[in-house]
């Protein structure tokens, strides 16, 4: 778990370079931090809390990419607001993502049948005359 961390660190560091460009930023993003952040989603039980969770990380990756913004009124620099990251990104929300690959998964296990033994799984196990 802390190699995981250690590479988030990194990478959140990276997306915060004023070197690259924000569509190369989006791309690195897409490519390694959201795969490691949700290798396995399929099987978790997400609570509220979780899931706001997951939300407030994905704005901090997202404000890192696109910086902060001058307010147009006052002149001053300032952080996003939520709108607009998500009016810049316009893709799903990781949360989104997670109950998409949830169901998808859910529709693969069932369409396994009994012989794989999956079904029995998610009902405990079943001995050989419990049919």
């Amino acid at each position: 778990m802390n190699s995981v961390i250690s590479f988030l660190l990194s990478t959140l560091n990276l997306l915060s370079s004023r070197l690259l460009s924000k569509n190369l930023k989006i791309k690195i993003y897409r490519s390694t931090v959201l795969p490691v952040v949700l290798y396995g989603c399929e099987t978790w039980l997400l609570t509220l809390r979780e899931e706001r969770k997951l939300r407030v990380f994905e704005n901090m990756v997202l404000r890192r990419i696109f910086g902060p913004r001058r307010d147009k009124v006052t002149g001053e620099w300032r952080r996003l607001h939520n709108e607009e990251l998500n009016d810049l990104y316009p893709s799903r929300n990781i949360v989104w993502v997670i109950k998409s690959r949830r169901m998808r998964w859910a529709g693969y296990v069932a369409c396994m049948g009994e012989e794989r033994g999956c079904i029995g799984s998610w009902w405990g196990n079943r001995r050989e005359g419990d049919h």
